[in-house]
């Protein structure tokens, strides 16, 4: 090791005692010039010295280099002996600096030449030429005695920094480090920051809604008011990842058809079938709907009502339980609703075992989804240990299976969530709903403020506001010719808009109706269908009171729409409702609401007869009562026309929007999920 570094010692010595007898030799030619002075100031004051060179690389032209770094390099040995062989190194720097003094001088020259007033003040050309010695002779002393400053400077901080070890290093470098120190901190504090706001940033809630209909693209009645509503409120919150599954039915209208995308398609196996399932996506309203395609199943002329509707919703039922396989989402809450939903927490307690929660809503306990406890391994694809579950008495009961199997149960009211524990609404499950009242809560729905909105709504003739009812009365006219009724602006027209079936409250108005119509100046309209009996009666009422009652025995969105906006009342005399929205449309339009104290009913309407209140209500399932209830709203509009204009102005601004209902469900959603 010694050895080499002799050898390397004696290598460069030679070369640099050739460099400087060249240098002597052209003393003229060996004057630095300003470019690479500057050139040598760099590399004496940027390049540390444990990076430097060998001497024996460097090229032999640079004499002043050359020579300061082969002083340089003796430092390993000890700072003293260093100091003591740095002395060259100066005088070469001393020489170099005199030998550069001419090209100072004629530079000088050249450039007083060519700018006389230089100095700042133009002076006769021969002192200019004595100034100019004077000035030339002082600068070269000045940068002579710049020049040994320099050198002693660089000297010191050549020598003392190999003795640190790398404790400091050049200027330069170290700013450059420095630099790149603060660089890596700040970098270092921008991505705890990212960190920390990524964990601050709550994770959105995954949520799947699944339903039989789904408004705006297939429907009958209030479960699909709610599907196409409460994810659309969810999702405007910002915090929720919402998705809604329903079946691909052929009702569904071509112009949604043709915007939904195909995504895949998979088998489904239920029990010894093996069937195709298609899976289409649509994105509107910031959710995301998906279509569970089979025609078979769901290529039919309407939603319901067919032989083998349990096969169907079974099937479409294990396809949604499927589809986690195919699409990139997981959800963290699925919520089904009804009995045609019912399997899913039934499949994920005995098949899936999947890591989500499992809330199911009962919009209407009559419906149960009951079977033959024989079909149960092959309609429904269950094992025998599921029938702990889904039997009761004596029965396949889905709804039952989906109590047990959820982990929160709700109802579309919190009356109607109480009245479910009465046999006389339960339908026989009074004691299951019992047994699970604490995981069971009511929350009452909501409707779609902004779709249904007399201001803007474009199905009637003439839009109208809370503050100006003037185009209620046009509207009145309107749905008059429509209905064929007498036009009278003057006299009440009461509406009826429902499924004509018993529970809707009929049996009422079919013992009560023909008397209030024969001895009142009111006038009628009935919308909707259903059981023949009630529709044979509207169509006879309507024959024996030609101009005072109408009977329009069909349904339709945009002609409903007419008639909240043309009645001046809206008869809902339910038997039993778990919620009810028709009374809420009825309120958004001005048109006064007449309901039973039943369920969401209660819940949202309060009698204004003996105080504050937004319409009228009774309380006992009699035509009498109803009749009554009638009457009273009849005398307020031709008695005290002051204080009904009052009550539809103030009916018309209450919030029935689907923004409070979701509170709710957000409030329940957060508790399954504990965040």
């Amino acid at each position: 090791m010694a050895g080499k570094k002799l050898k390397n010692k004696e290598a460069d010595k030679k070369v640099a005692e050739a460099a400087v007898k060249e240098a002597v030799k052209e003393k003229s030619e060996v004057m630095v010039l300003p470019e690479k002075k500057a050139e040598l100031k760099v590399v004496e004051t940027k390049a540390p010295v444990k990076d430097a060179k060998p001497v024996a690389e460097v090229n032999a032209s640079d004499v002043k280099e050359s020579k300061a770094l082969e002083d340089v390099k003796p430092v390993k040995r000890g700072r003293k002996k260093a100091e003591e062989t740095a002395t060259p190194a100066k005088r070469g720097r001393k020489k170099a600096e005199e030998t550069a003094t001419p090209a100072k001088r004629g530079r000088k020259k050249a450039e007083e030449a060519a700018k006389p007033g230089r100095r700042g003040r133009k002076k006769a050309e021969d002192k200019e030429k004595k100034e100019s010695k004077k000035e030339d002779k002082g600068t070269e002393v000045k940068a002579l005695k710049k020049t040994r400053k320099t050198a002693k400077t660089a000297s010191k901080t050549e020598v003392k920094e190999p003795a640190k070890r790398g404790r400091k290093k050049a200027e330069v470098k170290e700013t450059k480090d420095n630099v790149e120190q603060v660089a890596a901190m700040i970098n270092k504090e921008i991505t705890k920051e990212v960190k920390k706001s990524k964990k601050a940033a709550p994770e959105k809630k995954k949520i799947l809604f699944v339903g039989s209909e789904v408004l705006p693209f297939a429907a009958t009645g209030g479960l699909g008011e709610v599907l196409g509503s409460l994810p659309k409120a969810l999702a405007a919150r910002g915090d929720y990842d919402v998705r809604v599954m329903m079946p691909y039915y052929s009702d569904i209208g071509e112009q949604y058809r043709n915007s939904a995308k195909y995504l895949c398609n998979y088998n489904v196996g239920l029990s010894w079938r093996n069937l195709y399932c298609g899976l289409f996506e649509l994105k509107q309203d910031n959710v995301t709907y998906y279509f569970i395609d089979n025609e078979y199943y769901f290529h039919r002329d309407g939603l319901y009502g067919f032989y083998d509707d349990g096969e169907r919703y079974a099937f479409f039922c294990k396809a949604v339980m499927d589809s986690f396989y195919f699409i990139d989402f997981m959800p963290d809450i699925i919520h089904a609703n009804d009995w045609q939903t019912a399997l899913i927490p039934i499949y994920n307690n005995s098949k899936y075992h999947y890591d989500i929660k499992l809330v199911f809503t009962i919009h209407n306990i009559e419906y149960q989804g009951q079977y033959d406890l024989k079909i149960l391994p092959t309609v429904f694809d269950l094992p025998p240990e599921a029938g702990a579950y889904v039997e009761y008495e004596g029965c396949i009961n889905l709804v039952k299976g989906a109590i047990e199997t959820s982990d929160c149960v709700t109802t579309v009211s919190e009356s109607y969530a109480k009245e479910l524990e009465d046999p006389a609404f339960a339908h026989g499950l009074q004691d299951m709903i019992k047994k699970n009242n604490w995981k069971t809560r009511g929350i009452l729905n909501g409707i779609d403020a902004e779709g249904y909105n007399p201001a803007t709504d474009t199905a009637i003739a003439h839009n109208f506001t809370s503050t100006d009812f003037s185009g209620k009365v046009q509207d009145k006219l309107e749905l008059q010719r429509l209905a064929g009724l007498r036009e009278d602006a003057g006299v009440p027209v009461i509406a009826i808009i429902s499924r004509l079936v018993a529970h809707k409250g009929l049996d009422l108005i079919t013992k009560a109706m023909e008397n209030i119509v024969r001895n009142c100046e009111v006038q009628l309209v009935v919308l909707g269908k259903g059981d023949r009996k009630y529709e044979d009666y509207f169509i006879w009422l309507q024959n024996q009171y030609n101009g005072k009652v109408s009977a329009m025995i069909t349904y339709n969105k945009d002609l409903s729409r007419k008639v909240y906006a043309g009645a001046d009342m809206f008869l809902m005399p339910s038997k039993a409702e778990p919620c009810g929205l028709s009374q809420m449309i009825a309120c958004r339009y001005g048109t006064v609401p007449i309901v039973r104290e039943t369920g969401g009913l209660r819940d949202s309407i309060v009698d204004c007869s003996y105080g504050e209140g937004n319409g009228f209500t009774f309380a006992d399932y009699n035509p009498d009562d109803m009749a009554n209830a009638i009457y009273r709203a009849i005398d307020l509009y031709y008695n005290n026309p002051e204080g009904w204009d009052k009550l539809r102005k103030y009916i018309s601004t209450i919030d029935f929007s689907w923004a409070k209902s979701a509170d709710k469900y957000d409030e329940m959603y957060s508790w399954l999920l504990g965040r």
